[in-house]
């Protein structure tokens, strides 16, 4: 079997137990989220570091995704800017969640595959003090297998999983990488982004299944790209401009 059959596979397997194993937690998190949207509040999302602002990215401003849906990009968080020194940062958390005006009773959605970093642990920790509801992307697993006191840990060495209301398991192995190529000794093919999108996508459209059987129209995007797209499109910009913080006019 070649590596991009054996990669095919494992990423497939990956995704399968997510369905297989997480459908009921994935329902009760879209029952939270679906109340939110129904009082025509926002869905506060953030992934706290690295490839995780993937996953926040993927949900956001999205054809065929939710328009409430309030993305949180800070300055040098992604690899883009900073990365890891920033996600190694204590401290930070709390000026971005006031800062996109994170606020009690809120629910926010952090993503962080390892689950084990300074900025998800603080987040976690100013949200569970602010009475923000939290519902966590991660990997427990990866988590477990992070030995306590290294660099790249919170001081607390606490984990996601462990301070979130609702965890939704990505069950992305430690270390990311799946493929083991004969003579390296490191694993190539990273799996983790895969799971965080495929799991966060899973959930908005659990979310607006969940919103229709309430008889509540879900804010849903239209893709820009098609005919009638922008038009449709603008009822929600103009709902949501200034509120949803990255969401600028057309």
């Amino acid at each position: 079997m070649g590596i991009a059959e054996v990669y095919l596979r494992s990423i497939c397997d990956m995704l399968a137990e997510i369905v297989g194993k997480e459908e009921r937690k994935i329902d009760k998190a879209a029952e939270l989220l679906a109340e939110y949207v129904k009082q025509g509040k926002l869905i506060h999302v953030f992934g706290t570091g690295g490839h995780s602002t993937m996953g926040a990215m993927e949900v956001f401003w999205r054809a065929g995704g939710l328009a409430s849906i309030n993305a949180i990009f800070p300055p040098g968080v992604s690899v883009s800017d900073s990365h890891p020194n920033t996600e190694r940062l204590v401290g930070y958390a709390p000026i971005i969640l006031k800062h996109y005006g994170v606020k009690e009773g809120d629910v926010l959605i952090i993503i962080n595959v390892n689950g084990i970093n300074p900025l998800t642990i603080d987040t976690a920790l100013e949200a569970r003090k602010l009475g923000v509801k939290v519902i966590a992307i991660t990997s427990p697993d990866f988590a477990k297998n992070v030995p306590p006191g290294i660099a790249a840990r919170h001081p607390s060495n606490k984990n996601l999983h462990e301070l979130a209301d609702i965890v939704l398991d990505a069950h992305v192995p430690p270390g990311d990488a799946i493929l083991k190529i004969e003579g390296l000794e490191q694993k190539v093919g990273p799996s983790s982004t895969f799971a965080v999108c495929f799991l966060a996508n899973l959930l908005m459209a659990k979310t607006v299944e969940k919103l229709v059987e309430l008889g509540v129209e879900p804010p849903v995007w239209m893709s820009a790209n098609v005919k009638g797209g922008d038009e449709f499109n603008t009822r929600y910009i103009e709902q949501y401009i200034g509120r949803v913080y990255h969401l600028y006019p057309m």
